[in-house]
């Protein structure tokens, strides 16, 4: 194991499932469990206990499910990241889990090494969800009810970052990463992940995915031209 290892916490309430990811992040050096729960009501007290980087959750789960927990978890200063995990697959359960603050969504049959890869990346503060499945959310939650009180709403709370933040903003919603944001606009890495921090901080927000769904539901990705290349 590593000095710098990733501290993991694994919440499902089947304990066979618990023991296969135990057994599957068990192969990676730099990943360290430190932790395991089988309910989303024993989650809060288990981080302030272990204090991981990530939590793996489940969905599904008898008291309290995985959705809940994450709101609540993610409510809290210096939360850890957390990936969803699940059987389930629909649009709606995606949109859920990452505007309740889950910075990834994983299913259950994604191959392990994926799974670990997820982990990896979330750690290091990148959304576990592509560009193009983060369109196709973007757009479900474009067609759903009260389209045009969200985007005013979106908009009121867009209207705190100045104009450079803004621009990052929208790159962000276009999927983009830090290197193609700075290229793009013509700053250095480090700045764009300063503006990115400031962004989060302003408006109350845990990662990029939720930016990017605050951006289309703005309307700014539409206004940008982007199609979703």
């Amino acid at each position: 194991m590593t000095a710098t290892a990733i501290r993991l916490l694994l919440v499902d309430d089947d304990p066979l499932v618990r023991a296969g990811l135990a057994l599957m992040m068990g192969g990676a050096g730099d990943i360290e469990i430190v932790g395991e729960a089988g309910d989303g009501d024993e989650v809060v007290a288990l981080v302030d206990r272990t204090r991981p980087d990530v939590v793996l959750m489940d969905i599904r789960m008898p008291s309290v499910d995985g959705l809940t927990a994450t709101r609540r978890l993610r409510e809290r200063e210096n939360a850890p990241q957390v990936v969803v995990l699940t059987t389930f697959h629909t649009d709606d359960l995606v949109l859920r889990a990452l505007r309740a603050g889950a910075a990834g969504f994983v299913l259950k049959d994604t191959p392990p090494a994926e799974i670990v890869q997820a982990v990896r990346r979330v750690a290091a503060g990148e959304p576990v969800l592509s560009p193009a499945v983060t369109r196709r959310l973007m757009r479900h939650a474009a067609g759903t009810t009260g389209a045009d009180t969200r985007r005013a709403r979106a908009r009121e709370r867009l209207a705190e970052l100045n104009d450079r933040e803004s621009e990052v903003a929208v790159a962000v919603g276009r999927g983009l990463a830090n290197a193609q944001i700075a290229a793009e606009l013509f700053m250095s890495v480090a700045t764009v992940k300063t503006h990115v921090s400031r962004i989060l901080a302003k408006l109350g927000l845990n990662n990029r995915v939720q930016v990017a769904l605050l951006a289309y539901d703005a309307g700014f990705l539409e206004e940008s031209g982007d199609g979703g290349h």
